[in-house]
């Protein structure tokens, strides 16, 4: 099953339609022809002003970086745990 893709500007004026205009999402998701849970996503994702958006998602990236460089620096400190403990084990 293929899923429709609209574009960023699509999204954006449907999201207008609601935040702006003050209309219904189920009557705004019905025009145009989207699920309303679409509707209420692109909401989350472009119901704030262009700045906050661009803020937000540099914060996401910034989130993942240091996730992934918190999981390497403990997966290199357990290995040298486990090697600390195998030397002096041997040393004895």
């Amino acid at each position: 099953m293929s899923s429709k893709r609209y574009s960023e500007e699509f999204k954006i004026e449907a999201v207008k339609q609601v935040t702006e205009r003050g209309y219904p999402v189920a009557e705004v998701a019905l025009r145009l022809g989207v699920s309303q849970h679409s509707l209420y996503v692109w909401l989350k994702d472009y119901g704030h002003p262009a700045d906050v958006r661009q803020e937000q998602q540099s914060q996401a990236a910034e989130m993942r970086r240091l996730k992934a460089e918190l999981k390497r620096v403990t997966e290199e400190r357990d290995i040298l745990k486990k090697a600390a403990a195998y030397f002096a084990k041997e040393s004895r």
